[in-house]
Order: structure tokens, then sequence, then C-alpha cells
């Protein structure tokens, strides 16, 4: 996995091969950092990375500027890897172990853009009840974004605050918004 932009651009790093996870491709991350770049200026907005993995989306905000990031997983051995990697670098994440569907219910913080990247074989029912908590909780701010992202058959169009979608090899980016209430 590389940095594909910012301070650390081009920096490489290697997950222990022993972990499961799957990083977002440079390819999707590159398109998707884009839309957001073309969105928001990435220094002043706070960050919820879910699923964190590897760290790859955390650490590519960091690289962009980004100062108030918040890295949740689960598993034990992500966040210590993501916590090494963010020490090395000086990176502002703070790494959480805790399931992401119970953070979201719990957390008291407004986000400028929550990410969400399960594994794929999450139910898809599932993946329906992160948005809506995070809606129904009002867990980002006016002009936030939930993004999540999950295999390529799930639709989720009809979601009353889906904004659009991106498609990316066999990754698909859905994108809700508090502003497009129906």
């Amino acid at each position: 996995m590389r940095i594909i932009s910012g301070k650390y651009k081009g920096r490489r790093i290697t997950a222990p091969k022993n972990l499961p996870i799957r990083p977002t491709t440079d390819k999707a991350k590159e398109a998707l950092f884009n839309i957001l770049q073309n969105r928001y200026y990435l220094p002043d907005l706070k960050i919820l990375d879910l699923f964190t993995g590897s760290g790859g989306i955390a650490y590519e905000f960091a690289s962009r500027g980004s100062k108030d990031i918040q890295a949740v997983d689960a598993y034990f051995p992500v966040t210590k890897f993501v916590k090494k990697i963010s020490n090395e670098f000086d990176f502002p994440i703070k790494v959480i172990k805790y399931d992401a569907q119970k953070f979201l219910e719990k957390t008291t913080d407004t986000y400028d853009i929550i990410f969400a990247d399960p594994p794929y074989d999450f139910d898809p029912e599932q993946l329906k009840k992160m948005v809506d908590t995070a809606f129904e909780r009002n867990l980002l701010k006016k002009d936030g974004l939930f993004i999540l992202e999950h295999i390529d058959r799930y639709q989720f169009d009809d979601h009353p605050y889906f904004l659009e979608s991106r498609k990316y090899g066999l990754s698909k980016f859905s994108l809700f918004s508090p502003e497009k209430r129906q």
C-alpha cells in the first residue's frame, strides 16, 4: 500500500501478512480523494475511519493535512499496527479498538466525513444499519458525508440520505449526505 498524495506522497507501508485486511486500491483511493478535495478543504475536516484495517484511508487524510482523525477497528493486531505507523509518521490519528457499530451507537462526536470499509461479507442490512445509526444520531455535520465502501452488487440508491455511488473494479463507494433528505 502507498500514500497517494500529500506530505508523504509515494511512501509505501507494508502491513503484516497475518492481518485480515483488504486495503482500498490505489486507483479507488485516488478517485475518492479527488472527489473529496473538490468538495472540502481537507485540513479542516474531522474524520472517522471505521473498520480502519491497514489504516490506508486514515493515513491518506493525515498526509493531506487533516488533523482530527479517529480510526476504529475491533481487531487488536490491526489497531496495534495503525498506532505503530501513526507514531512513525507522526500522524494525528487516534486509534480506537472497538466494534464499529457499537462505536456509532456510543460516540457523541460529530464528523465531516465518516468512512466505513467493512469486510465484503458483511450483510447489506448490517451496512444499512450503520448508515442509519449515523443519521439517527446526527453524527455528521450539515455538509458531511458518510462514505461506505462495499462490493458492487449491493445497492443503496433507495436510502433517504443516498447521494451517489462510484464503482472502481469490484468496489463501490456509496455516498450519503444529511443534505440529501427526501
